[in-house]
C-alpha cells in the first residue's frame, strides 16, 4: 500500500483526493498547506492526517503530490525527489525550461519516477484517437484545433499569470500527444475584463507541426461560448481519411461549479484518470507517464515561443 501525501490543499487537492482514493494499492496519508484551514478541511474530507511541515509530510510518505501554485513547484518537488519520494506534479512543472531539466536529473539520480499533470491525454477519448492516428486510420493529420472559452471571475482571473501560461499549457501537451513536435509558432494575446485583471485572458496560436499539418489552440477566461455548438472545451482533429472529436460539452451537469458557471464533468475524470495511472501504473508497475518532464520542456518550449512571439511580433521556430 502506498502511502500517498499532498503539498497543497486548494480545489485540486478534492480532485486528485477522490483520484487517490480510486486507485488500488495507494492510500492518501496526509496534507500539508501554508494555511492551516484547508488542509484540515480536506484533512476531514479523506480522513487523513494534517502535517505541520512539508519535510514532517514527505518523511512519512512514499509518493507526493505537488499541488501549489507554479513558482513553488520546483521547491517542493526537488525536496520529495531528493528524499527518494516518487512525485507527481501540478501543471505548469515549472517555471523554467531550467527547473524541469532540474527535476529530471534528481529524479534519476534517485531512481524515482515523477511526472507532469498533464491530465486531458488521460481522457479515454483522447487515447482512443491517438490509437487512431498511430493505426493510420485517420489518414494524414490536416488540422488540430484544442478551443478553451470558460469564463473565469475577475478575481478569480487576477491569481493566475494568464492564460498563455495557466491554459495553453494543456493545449500544448495536448498538441504535442497527438500530432508531435510544432516547428513554428505564432501567437496573440488581449485582455478584456472589467479592467481589474492586468494579465492577458485570452490568447490563439497558430502553429506549424513538423509533419506539415497546422494547429490552432485558443485559451479564454474572458467569456462563455453561449452558441448552439459551444467551443468550451473541444478537441478537433481532421485528418485525409477521418476525423475526431473531444467535447467538454458532452457531459455537463447545471450547478455552478467553484469557478464555473456549470459543472463540466469530463474535468474532475481526467484529473482522477492521472492520479489513477500514476500511482497503479507508473509507481506500482514501473510504466511510463503518457507524458513525461521530457514532455512538458517541449511544452515550456512552446509556451516560451508563444510569449516571444507576443512580445516581438513575428512568427518563432522552436528548436528540438
Amino acid at each position: 500500500m502506498f502511502k500517498v501525501g499532498f503539498i497543497g490543499a486548494g480545489d485540486i487537492a478534492y480532485l486528485h483526493g477522490e483520484g487517490v482514493t480510486q486507485a488500488q494499492g495507494a492510500e492518501l496519508t496526509g496534507i500539508w498547506n501554508r494555511t492551516s484551514v484547508k488542509a484540515e478541511e480536506k484533512a476531514r474530507l479523506f480522513s487523513c492526517k494534517v502535517f505541520q511541515s512539508p519535510e514532517e509530510l514527505i518523511e512519512a510518505v512514499d509518493v507526493v503530490y505537488v499541488l501549489t501554485n507554479m513558482e513553488t513547484h520546483h521547491l517542493y518537488a526537488k525536496q520529495a525527489l531528493e528524499a527518494g519520494k516518487h512525485v507527481l506534479v501540478e501543471k505548469p512543472t515549472a517555471v523554467t525550461i531550467a527547473e524541469i531539466v532540474d527535476l529530471k536529473r534528481t529524479a534519476e539520480k534517485n531512481s524515482v519516477q515523477v511526472a507532469p499533470v498533464h491530465n486531458y491525454i488521460y481522457e479515454p477519448s483522447l487515447l482512443r484517437a491517438k490509437e487512431m492516428i498511430e493505426s493510420g486510420k485517420l489518414g494524414d493529420l490536416v488540422s488540430l484545433y484544442v478551443l478553451y472559452n470558460i469564463h473565469h471571475p475577475e478575481k478569480v482571473a487576477a491569481r493566475y499569470p494568464g492564460v498563455i501560461r495557466q491554459i495553453l499549457t494543456h493545449h500544448a501537451y495536448c498538441s504535442l500527444y497527438l500530432v508531435g513536435q510544432p516547428e513554428m509558432v505564432s501567437c496573440l494575446k488581449s485582455t478584456i475584463n472589467d479592467g481589474s485583471v492586468s494579465q492577458e485572458n485570452i490568447a490563439m496560436v497558430t502553429m506549424k507541426m513538423k509533419n506539415q499539418s497546422l494547429s490552432h489552440l485558443c485559451a479564454s477566461f474572458a467569456s462563455d461560448d453561449h452558441a448552439g455548438d459551444p467551443w468550451t472545451f473541444m478537441i478537433k482533429l481532421i485528418g485525409t481519411k477521418g476525423a475526431t472529436r473531444y467535447s467538454y460539452r458532452d457531459w455537463v451537469e447545471n450547478t455552478p461549479a467553484v469557478v464555473h458557471s456549470q459543472t463540466y464533468s469530463a474535468y474532475p475524470h481526467t484529473i482522477r484518470e492521472t492520479g489513477k495511472h500514476f500511482l497503479e501504473a507508473v509507481v506500482g508497475r514501473s510504466e511510463q507517464p503518457l507524458s513525461t518532464l521530457d514532455d512538458a520542456i517541449t511544452c515550456m518550449k512552446m509556451i516560451e515561443a508563444c510569449e516571444t512571439s507576443v512580445a516581438e511580433n513575428r512568427h518563432v521556430e522552436i528548436i528540438s
